[in-house]
Parts: C-alpha cells; structure tokens; sequence
C-alpha cells in the first residue's frame, strides 16, 4: 500500500505566524485599485518582520484608503476615525499605550485636504507612527474630482483641467519634522515592501506617500497619477535593502556606493546611490532634489529623509514605559497637596 501524502505545514516567520495570521477581510474596493496592493504589501511586510498582530493598532479617516485596515491585519486593534482627524486619534493612542505600533493609513484628501491642519501638527511632532498615504489624487467616494494632490495640468475623465499646483506631501513632512519620508508605486512591490520594513523598525514618524491610481476615476490617458503614466516616468532615487535585526544577510552592492543607515532596533536600512549622489540624510538636500523634480516633470521614489538620531514625541514628553491606561489613579491623579502647594504659589 502506498503511505497517505501528508500536507506540509504551512511556512512561518521568525515567531511562529503564517501569513494568513496577517490577512484581513475580503476588499470591496474596484479590482484593480492600487489600494489592494498595499494592503498585500503591509501584510507581507508585517509578516517578515516579525510582528505580532495583537501589538499594532490600525487608524484610519474617511474615504477608498480608509476602508483599507480592514483588509489586513484581523487581529490588530482598529479605530476609523471621522474625515481628516486620524492624527488627533494616533496621537492619544501613541501617548496613552508606548507598545503599541501605530499604523494609520489615509488618502490624499483625508491628508491634503480637510486633514491637512492635522497633518502638520503630528509631522512636527515626530509621532512614533507609519504614516501611509494612498495617494490617486483624486475623490474616489465622490465621483472623481481633484484632491489637493493632483498635479498641475492633469485631466479628469470628464475633461476638466487642474489648474491648482499640487501639495507634495514628502516636501511638507520633510520641512515640518517628519524623520523618515518616502515615497513609492503601489505597483512597484519590492521598493514598497523594503520601504514598509524600514518604516517598521523606524522610531518616530515614518510617513510614505503611495502613488496609488484609482481604476475608476484616474487612470486615463491625461492623468499624471495612472499606471502608464506612473511607469513612464518614474525615477527611482536610490535603490532599498534591508537587513532585519533577526537576520545575518548580505546585501551585494559596490563598494562605495551605499549609505549604510542603522535602525532604532538594529536594522540596516542599505540605500544604493544610483545616477546622483544623494544623502538621504541631508534635509536641506532632499527638498532641493524634490523642488528640482517638479520643474522637470519628475516622479521620484524612493527613501528622501531619514534621520534616526531626533527624539520621537513620547521621548520629548519623558513617558513612562508603562502604558498610561494601565497606570493606577495614585499615580496619574496628583494628590491634594500638590494642588494646595499650586494655589499657594500663585496667591
């Protein structure tokens, strides 16, 4: 007789989870949308590097994007906040639980838009956060029309053109605070899979513009953010490795050609220079490059600003350790004499 086959048991990472552990529910969002591609990004990323499910908390607006966190991570918290107020609701869960990973993920007019006040504030904060932002330029939930990041001469379906320049959100996180910045293609899976990584093992506010073409509305010709106009004039600035803390790989670049960066957790970040030598440390150098692409019609990717020696928010604060939820009212709740010892000192 011949023996039985036996399944194989399914591969695991570093901590004993499947992939399927990372997956969500089933999306409803247009086949096609770039949307669903960094969902299956996140997933991937989440699960090589190791983290536990439960650990992360996914925050999210309104709008295509926000629908998103529920396409990944089942096992994870989540909250979807209302339009444009993610950062007010990421920075009391930062503040109030330090062990949990914050990921919000939004759109271009959940950020650009009505959020964009909030925006600002938490890029200048350096949130320990990975800030995702869908990027189409467009108002997928309301038929189409431009967000505040589409660019100037870009056409709609309809015919209409854009005749407002466009917020470019990597410039405003990068002047404001932001200490890991980046930009990707939904469609481009290894950048924005490396990226994701090192934005996981980053300690501060990681925020990553995704250019990611809604089906639907944005991806004709005349668009600037669809799939054919994206790959034919898209420039990678440098090109990504990444060396987990768990993990001893080599990484086969030239000599002399890469920028080594350490992550807080022991990561390497390995940044190959390709045509233009660039430092991703050097602020003042990476809005130049940015200002210099859009007067030559550029779309750049890659990993603009990293800067792993600032203080995150909840370091600037000198935060307990201990989740702020969890602490006992003797030690949040200052006592009566504390306040008498106030009230005397301003009579």
């Amino acid at each position: 007789m011949s023996a039985t086959p036996t399944t194989p048991a399914p591969k695991t990472n570093h901590i004993g989870l499947t992939v399927l552990d990372y997956r969500g529910g089933k999306t409803t969002l247009c086949a096609g949308c770039g949307h669903n591609a960094i969902s299956e990004r996140i997933i991937d990323a989440m699960y090589e590097m190791g983290i536990q499910p439960e650990g992360v908390v996914k925050l999210s607006g309104i709008g295509c994007s926000s629908k998103s966190p529920a396409y990944f991570l089942n096992r994870a918290h989540g909250f979807n906040s209302v339009h444009g107020r993610m950062p007010s609701v990421a920075t009391g869960v930062a503040l109030a639980n330090r062990k949990l990973l914050a990921l919000g993920v939004t759109g271009d007019g959940d950020t650009a838009s009505i959020g964009i006040g909030q925006f600002i504030h938490l890029m200048r904060r350096n949130l320990p956060i990975i800030y995702v932002i869908e990027d189409n330029g467009v108002y997928g939930l309301t038929k189409g029309q431009f967000s505040a990041t589409a660019d100037l001469g870009a056409k709609l379906k309809t015919g209409v053109i854009n005749d407002l320049p466009a917020i470019d959100t990597c410039m405003l996180a990068i002047q404001l605070g932001a200490t890991f910045v980046g930009r990707s293609f939904s469609g481009d899976k290894k950048q924005l899979l490396t990226m994701l990584k090192a934005a996981i093992a980053h300690r501060g506010t990681s925020m990553i513009d995704v250019i990611s073409p809604c089906v639907t509305f944005n991806d004709h010709e005349g668009s600037t953010k669809s799939y054919k106009y994206f790959k034919e004039h898209e420039e990678a600035i440098n090109e990504l490795g990444f060396v987990p803390h768990f993990e001893h790989i080599e990484v086969d670049y030239d000599p002399g050609t890469t920028t080594t960066v350490r992550m807080h957790d022991g990561s390497e970040l390995r940044l190959r220079k390709l045509e233009r030598d660039y430092d991703p440390t050097n602020k003042i150098e990476a809005m130049k490059v940015l200002a210099e692409s859009h007067e030559k019609g550029e779309m750049l990717t890659g990993v603009f600003y990293i800067n792993t020696k600032a203080l995150s928010f909840t370091e600037l604060l000198n935060m307990s350790e201990e989740s702020l939820a969890s602490l006992p009212e003797s030690t949040v709740r200052p006592p009566k004499q504390a306040l008498d010892e106030i009230m005397e000192a301003l009579r």
